[in-house]
């Protein structure tokens, strides 16, 4: 019996040592070189000998190549606030939108195996010609300083619509108050949009019981923890600069539309809700009403937000 019982034991020995010499091979890494031959090529849109700085568009198209590379990551301007856009495909047309002939850093970041990266930079020199309306500044600003915030007592003053396909808040559209019970910082925050005495823009966000905003990667603000329910989440607010810019949407002139969009800089503002992109599409806008329509951090959604003055 005794030697049975020994017999067993060293095969179950002799099995577990073959198990974990396979393990060994299949947990190999292989090769972690960083990705090599990073290049970012831009094509400044109406470039040529009468325009070096394009044709006052402000549209760059930008590929990013490189061997070994999983994905990437591009800045579109590396001298202002870093904020790093995953781009899976290394290509993009971007808008830059400051008025008159300006020059922007590029930085790329290729990721290879085991998130090893190269990083790479280019200056790009763009001009851009968009004059905002009048109006829309008056209407928004006051012409100095005038604060908004999210309308609670109407309808649809939150909703979620496809991208691409839709122009209203077809998937879901919140009831008054809807959000008071789970989110109500939602309704008290506020959005100071202000126009300095040098024609530039500014936006001061106040949270005082946090930033209604889903977690992790989906979170367009900083200092929202990696994962949790969407909610209120503790944040001291922000402040950045901002521009008008044209649409970008894609949206006809059919559609009620200004054609002009809120463009925010940096990472530390976002109006409304925190899980956006930085360009709000104005849809409507008066002295009392502001309606916007915003790419999610889930690029396949459109959010929609109905923002009133603050007393």
């Amino acid at each position: 019996m005794k030697k049975n019982f020994k017999y067993i034991f060293a095969l179950v020995v002799m099995g577990a040592t073959f198990f974990a010499c396979n393990n060994d091979e299949d947990y190999s890494l292989g090769d972690l070189d960083a990705p090599t031959n990073l290049v970012i090529t831009t094509e400044i849109v109406g470039q040529d000998v009468n325009n070096p700085e394009g044709d006052g568009s402000g549209d760059v198209k930008i590929t990013i190549t490189a061997d070994n590379a999983l994905s990437y990551k591009v800045d579109y301007d590396a001298d202002n606030a870093v904020d790093l856009v995953y781009l899976p495909t290394g290509k993009v047309t971007k808008k830059y939108t400051t008025l008159g002939v300006n020059t922007y850093r590029i930085t790329a970041v290729a990721y290879g195996k085991g998130g090893s990266s190269t990083v790479i930079t280019k200056d790009i020199t763009v001009r851009s010609d968009f004059n905002v309306n009048p109006q829309i500044v008056t209407d928004l600003t006051n012409n100095a300083s005038k604060t908004w915030m999210v309308d609670k007592s109407v309808p649809g003053h939150f909703g979620v619509g496809p991208w691409i396909g839709c122009v209203t808040p077809c998937w879901w559209a919140a009831a008054i108050d809807e959000k008071v019970n789970c989110c109500n910082c939602f309704y008290t925050s506020r959005f100071t949009f202000t126009k300095t005495v040098s024609n530039t823009y500014t936006l001061d966000v106040s949270t005082p019981d946090g930033a209604f905003t889903k977690t992790g990667s989906l979170a367009s603000i900083p200092g929202i923890p990696a994962s949790g329910d969407e909610g209120c989440y503790p944040y001291a607010g922000g402040s950045s600069s901002f521009s008008f810019v044209p649409s970008s949407t894609g949206i006809d002139a059919s559609t009620p539309s200004t054609q002009t969009s809120i463009l925010l800089s940096g990472t530390t503002t976002f109006i409304g809700y925190g899980s956006l992109q930085k360009e709000y599409e104005i849809m409507v806008l008066d002295g009392n009403y502001m309606y916007l329509r915003v790419q999610g951090t889930e690029t396949g959604n459109s959010w929609y937000l109905k923002l009133k003055p603050a007393p």
